[in-house]
């Protein structure tokens, strides 16, 4: 048997490899004199591009081992949601025809935000139950705002571990504030996020969404389809609206899919019924 790495999680690649920082300093000006691993435009290079998804795949598979976290409940939705008190708030300060209005969708959708943040909350208390880490699920979103933010919110203010995986886009989006320390991660490849988001995944809740929620909808739905994954319940919030966005029975009479591909997707309209789904799949009590 192979000596195990004598490398800790307070040391530094730099350490274990007994470099010294001295000497990473640019001792030539050629860029060719550079370590490999400390020069960022090398790393930048169309031929690396390899090498940068093995790490942006292995960074959070290796952290959210050290934080005990084998299953998550994978969270989409909207991110224009906002909670209800902040679309009262909206409607209060409304003063023109156009900011009426807007602050009247506000306070219609934000059932749906504070229904994942009840959501959230429903898992960290099962959590709470749970002695042993296989036996938990923990929230998991894309690290924004909305829907994100919301079932992040409901899990972080019970108490609970929540996850999020952001991704770097050309207006920023930064993290929401419910995402538990060291557990907030940077994307920059989409594909790899949605790897993550789907590696630990036991379930996916899908909240009325745009374009991205589509996307990662379809993605996971796709999945299981072509049998790339093993099925698990895949929730769709809100009948009215999936059922509008999609016609899924017109699909089926034009024959792109096959009534058993509906099997997999279950409607909900509230938390209660979300998690219900879930634990009558699991059997969990």
């Amino acid at each position: 048997m192979s000596p195990k790495l004598p490398i800790t999680n307070s040391q530094s690649i730099t350490d274990f490899l007994n470099i010294k920082k001295s000497d990473i300093s640019e001792e030539s000006s050629d860029e060719s004199y550079k370590f490999a691993f400390g020069d960022e435009a090398f790393l930048s290079r169309r031929e690396t591009i390899g090498i940068r998804f093995e790490l942006e795949l292995l960074k959070p598979e290796i952290l959210l081992h050290e934080h005990g976290i084998a299953h998550t409940i994978t969270v989409f939705g909207s991110t224009r949601f906002v909670s209800r008190d902040r679309a009262l708030e909206m409607e209060r300060n409304a003063k023109t025809p156009k900011d009426i209005e807007v602050a009247r969708k506000a306070l219609l959708h934000s059932q749906y935000y504070e229904s994942a943040r009840e959501f959230g909350a429903l898992i960290a208390h099962y959590n709470a139950t749970q002695h042993q880490n296989a036996n938990k699920l923990h929230i998991c979103t894309g690290g924004g705002p909305g829907i994100m933010e919301a079932a992040n919110r409901g899990a972080f203010e019970a108490g609970d571990k929540t996850i999020g995986f952001n991704i770097s886009l050309p207006r920023e989006q930064h993290p929401n504030p419910y995402v538990s320390p060291g557990l907030s991660f940077r994307f920059h490849y989409f594909a790899l996020r949605k790897m993550h988001f789907m590696l630990r995944a036991r379930a996916i809740v899908a909240f009325p969404g745009g374009f991205g929620s589509f996307d990662e909808l379809f993605e996971v739905l796709t999945l299981m389809q072509t049998k790339k994954v093993e099925r698990f319940p895949v929730i769709l919030v809100g009948k009215a609206f999936w059922t509008q966005m999609i016609h899924f029975e017109q699909m089926i009479e034009f024959g792109v899919i096959d009534e058993e591909d509906m099997k997999m997707i279950h409607f909900a309209e509230t938390a209660e019924q979300t998690w219900k789904i879930i634990q009558d799949h699991y059997q969990l009590t």
